[in-house]
């Protein structure tokens, strides 16, 4: 397959194979159940960027032209052809909700007013009178605010964090933490260390939608582990582990993105056990920690960090904008994380991090958590009910965290309404973009709960119903 791509031309090089790609299949030169050349041959051939074709074919198989199959690649999908499924995939190409629509509108403050898709909280729920004393306090304090600072990040931080740590069953010191410019790139750190392009990786199937992209763009192979209401598919978990001899699972039990569902006791010591017996690295995303009102164990406080990277934020509750978070680890990893950190951008901001610290220690931190804790069950308990009065079904209801996870029998189509949503001014998160293989026949939606409160969203989903 050879397109005549043009560089120099106003169209984007990823519209132009997405329209290539589409003309050849509909005159009937790839043909249902085609292979199509890999991401990086593709590349080498047309000289294009590997992330020009991740984008393109993300976008192909997010409008349904082409499957992704694990282990074997990118495939024409199997489907009827012209009359209304024709016309269907051209208005849904045409939305361009993808992969890189999620990674990159979704930061546009600007885009969409009501962001019921999104991952993050309104800014009247996050810590910010603290924030702003706490940047009153270091503005008066006198001292150097030059320099780059420690690589592995302000040593006072990591130290409250280690404080912290006791309180959730961790004993930490300093040298197991590595501060980071938030959780994103503490997940890159750990992927980048411990996954080469080829490898198999173990995923949260639905899961973390950037670390799923990311890791497609490292060329891993994903492997996803079904999520239940109530934790991990232990029987599809070990027998991926056997068939396919992955060295990495990336999960999120607690609170997990996209369902808000919690991964019990007994399963969390039976993935460990099988990380022990497959010799099996598991980079534990907790980035939700602080909201949850349980005590829970964590694969951190049951391993010790034996085998676990736990990686968190303090973004979902001071401040986005402050982009800290942490990873913790063995030390001797944690050595190689930190000259990763420093290759790809050197230090983390430090005046980031002393904020943070000012804002942990002023005072109202845990007072303010409690009322945030509070507020998100208000809104889970508000939320809840008015889907399922719609007569959506929940996946799970964790009554904590951010996330609600529904479908709806008479909404199918999660692209099709998304699209419907965002010429209304409301940002909708489609299952797909969430999913390993991007299937845009997914009908399942993330609910932000914290952003599920108008009236407005449960008018247009009714309106939608009646259609």
């Amino acid at each position: 397959m050879l397109l005549q791509l043009k560089p120099s031309s106003t169209t984007p090089l990823v519209a132009q194979i997405v329209d290539g790609v589409r003309t050849l299949i509909a005159d009937g030169e790839l043909r249902p159940g085609t292979k199509l050349p890999s991401i990086r041959q593709f590349a080498q051939v047309h000289g294009v960027s590997v992330f020009t074709v991740v984008e393109a074919y993300d976008r192909l198989v997010a409008v349904g032209l082409l499957v992704s199959r694990p282990h074997s690649g990118f495939f024409v999908k199997r489907r009827q052809v012209g009359g209304a499924d024709a016309g269907g995939i051209e208005r849904v190409a045409g939305a361009d909700f993808d992969a890189k629509w999620y990674l990159s509108r979704i930061f546009e403050h600007r885009h969409l007013n009501m962001k019921v898709g999104c991952g993050w909280l309104p800014g009247d729920w996050l810590f910010e009178d603290g924030l702003r004393k706490a940047l009153r306090a270091m503005a008066a304090e006198e001292g150097e605010l030059g320099g780059y600072g420690d690589p592995k990040g302000f040593r006072p931080l990591r130290q409250l964090i280690c404080e912290s740590m006791v309180e959730r069953q961790v004993q930490v010191w300093p040298e197991h933490v590595l501060l980071t410019q938030g959780s994103s790139q503490g997940l890159d750190l750990a992927l980048r260390r411990l996954v080469r392009a080829g490898d198999p990786v173990l995923v949260d199937d639905p899961g973390y939608s950037n670390l799923l992209f990311s890791l497609r763009y490292q060329g891993a192979q994903l492997l996803g582990v079904p999520r239940l209401p109530r934790g991990y598919d232990l029987v599809t978990l070990e027998r991926l582990i056997i068939e396919h001899k992955p060295k990495v699972f990336f999960t999120q039990p607690r609170l997990h993105s996209p369902t808000g569902s919690v991964a019990p006791l007994a399963h969390l010591h039976r993935v460990l056990q099988l990380a022990e017996a497959h010799d099996l690295i598991i980079v534990e995303n907790d980035i939700y920690a602080d909201l949850d009102p349980e005590p829970r164990p964590s694969l951190a406080s049951l391993d010790e960090l034996h085998r676990v990277i736990t990686v968190g934020s303090y973004s979902k509750t001071i401040s986005p904008n402050l982009r800290v978070g942490y990873l913790m680890a063995h030390p001797d990893m944690v050595e190689d994380l930190a000259q990763l950190k420093m290759v790809s951008g050197l230090t983390s901001s430090e005046l980031g991090e002393r904020l943070t610290h000012g804002a942990l220690t002023e005072g109202r931190w845990r007072k303010h958590l409690k009322s945030l804790r509070e507020r998100l069950a208000a809104a889970h308990e508000l939320t809840a009910g008015r889907l399922v009065d719609l007569g959506f079904e929940l996946f799970s209801e964790p009554k904590a965290g951010m996330f609600l996870w529904a479908r709806h029998p008479a909404l199918p189509d999660t692209v099709a309404l998304s699209n419907q949503a965002a010429e209304q001014d409301i940002m909708l998160g489609p299952g797909h973009l969430f999913t390993c293989d991007l299937t845009p026949n997914n009908p399942w939606l993330r609910f932000n709960v914290a952003f599920s409160l108008e009236d407005r969203l449960y008018s247009f989903l009714r309106e939608q119903l009646k259609r």
